[in-house]
């Protein structure tokens, strides 16, 4: 199936040729078209060009409209104020647009693929291995999961990478734990659970962790261990494996009641890149981007000072030889731009690590990894914070697991839709409390531009007035109802009909649906892909109070209106899916 032109870029073709017509000079000229209050489109590209033409831009303007044909797309143009243009398409046209995005057999609506797709790696939900995910790992992975549908969706070729916290100093004292308790990870029968993972890991943790506080030898015995496991003595790397093993049981289980797909092959963490660290070091030596600083490898920068106005390196390898997160990260972008042959690059961390990224990046740009062909981007996010405006926190002041925020997400949502259900059985309540309540935790993270930080409230996530999820799942549920109800009436497009005004406005804002995908892809934008859906869902309101379907005036008006309906609902549930939230048939 073809891609559907949408209506403003047919207004903008007849513009346009009306445009270089006038002003053949100018060659191919943008009319700058968006959509009006005032009309259905507004042109004002007029002015710049008349004043760059000097010529008068309310005579230009009617010159444009004495070339523009009236016909099957466009009804009326008029020229208004000191030179834009008011456009109004025909009523048919809006129909007949939307009756070739509702034949679209493969489900993308007519939306077409981008012109010239590459290859994105992005990076994104990247837990630590034995330690509990909390709120701050929430971000990254809703965020992320939504950029990679996005682009997919558009036709990017894209490489997921999870780089987990899996290598440090820290392994060597939970390795030499595990070699004098070793039946500390043991699992009670061959099914375990995310929890019971969890519980094993944290219990270990915390023992290791006394011990080694207060047992000088056995201090020392894991700092040999440290030695043993970079070295890749194969017993230790074997206990390593398990601590690993372990902790993806758990990831999946979180990851799991995310909805979202997290595959085991692309898991590389920090350890996929040991084989590399040397290399890099000795590259970045070599070529004089970094040079040894009282025995460290360093790179400096002019524009990175620290408070006593020293420079701030970013260090590679310190000088006990051992290497930080820098060699690691440089790591990974000579796999990903040599080995993955990746164009982009795209980062979804925390926006506090941003000053780390600047230097990483930078360092290799001079190196010649990151050069003009590959591009590397941080999609920065902000802070999660708790109803207080202050960084979310449990009462005792400790950071919230992320479990008990979903599953107290699911609790709410669950009660919401119990109490608005009227023939759901007790299992099917708990599936769609699980799908509104998961859909609203995502949706309240989606809908903030990712860069500010957003206050995590639930009474306002499961709320069913406002902005949210839940308000934009019962309204695809409330179409799913018409629909069922319709009896023998078919929804079919019937392009002779007039339409009435809440009809027109639905169907312009349908239209402008593959505009937007490729906005909030070519972003990285899922906020400008919820602020649309919930305008779509405002609108559907506002025509299903002053247009009623099934009581409408005349059979081929009934048909049109569950067109409508469902071509509507078609859109709501593809721009969810694009957001990893479910749109349940009842609620």
């Amino acid at each position: 199936m073809a891609s559907v032109t949408s209506l403003s870029d047919s207004v903008h073709q007849r513009l346009a040729a009306a445009l270089s017509a006038a002003l053949p000079q100018a060659g191919s000229a943008d009319p700058l078209l968006r959509r009006s209050d005032r009309a259905d489109f507004q042109a004002n590209g007029i002015l710049a060009l008349a004043k760059k033409e000097k010529a008068n831009p309310r005579e230009l303007a009617t010159q444009v409209v004495a070339g523009v044909e009236a016909g099957e797309v466009i009804k009326d143009v008029e020229v208004s104020g000191p030179g834009f243009l008011n456009v109004t398409v025909t009523d048919r046209a809006i129909t007949e647009n939307l009756a070739a995005r509702y034949a679209d057999d493969t489900g993308r609506l007519g939306v077409p693929s981008a012109k010239n797709p590459g290859t994105t790696v992005i990076d994104y939900a990247q837990p630590n291995v034995a330690k509990e995910m909390h709120v701050g790992h929430l971000r990254s992975a809703v965020i992320g999961d939504s950029v990679v549908r996005l682009l997919e969706f558009t036709g990017e070729s894209v490489v997921r990478r999870h780089h987990i916290g899996d290598w440090g100093t820290q392994f060597g004292m939970l390795i030499q734990y595990l070699e004098e308790h070793p039946h500390e990870l043991d699992h009670k029968s061959s099914e375990v659970s995310g929890e019971e993972a969890m519980s094993n890991l944290d219990r270990l943790y915390k023992a290791a962790r006394k011990v080694f506080d207060s047992d000088e030898e056995f201090k020392t015995r894991a700092r040999r261990r440290v030695v043993d496991l970079q070295a890749g003595d194969p017993q230790t790397l074997a206990m390593w494996q398990k601590f690993v093993d372990e902790s993806k049981i758990y990831f999946f289980s979180v990851f799991d009641k995310l909805d979202m797909e997290i595959r085991d092959e692309d898991i590389v963490g920090e350890s996929g890149y040991n084989d590399m660290l040397a290399e890099t070091c000795r590259l970045l030596e070599e070529s004089g981007v970094a040079v040894r600083s009282e025995g460290a490898l360093c790179v400096f920068f002019d524009d990175i000072k620290g408070p006593d106005g020293k420079p701030v390196p970013l260090i590679v390898q310190k000088s006990d030889g051992g290497y930080g997160y820098a060699a690691t990260d440089l790591s990974a972008i000579r796999d990903r731009v040599f080995t993955i042959k990746a164009n982009t690059l795209l980062y979804v961390v925390d926006a506090r690590q941003s000053l780390h990224f600047k230097m990483v990046f930078e360092t290799a740009r001079r190196a010649g990894w990151l050069n003009g062909d590959v591009e590397a981007v941080q999609l920065a996010f902000g802070t999660v914070l708790g109803k207080d405006g202050k960084p979310f926190k449990t009462r005792e002041g400790e950071t919230v697991r992320l479990v008990d925020l979903l599953d107290e997400a699911i609790d709410r949502a669950s009660a919401v839709v119990r109490e608005k259900a009227q023939d759901l059985s007790e299992e099917e309540i708990a599936e769609r409390g699980t799908q509104v309540g998961i859909g609203a935790v995502k949706y309240a993270d989606l809908s903030t531009s990712a860069s500010r930080d957003y206050k995590f409230d639930l009474d306002q996530m499961v709320s069913l007035n406002g902005d949210t999820s839940v308000y934009l799942q019962y309204a695809y549920a409330r179409i799913q109802s018409i629909l069922r109800k319709a009896g023998e009436s078919r929804p079919a497009a019937r392009p002779e009909l007039d339409l009435h005004a809440a009809e027109r406005a639905l169907g312009l804002h349908v239209d402008a649906f593959a505009a937007t995908v490729a906005e909030a892809a070519a972003e990285y934008a899922p906020h400008k892909l919820t602020a649309y859906l919930y305008q779509l869902a405002s609108l559907f309101t506002a025509f299903y109070d002053k247009c009623p379907v099934l009581k409408a005036e005349s059979p081929e008006q009934i048909e049109n209106r569950l067109f409508l309906c469902d071509v509507t609902a078609r859109t709501l549930h593809q721009g969810m899916a694009l957001l990893g939230i479910r749109t349940p048939e009842r609620l």
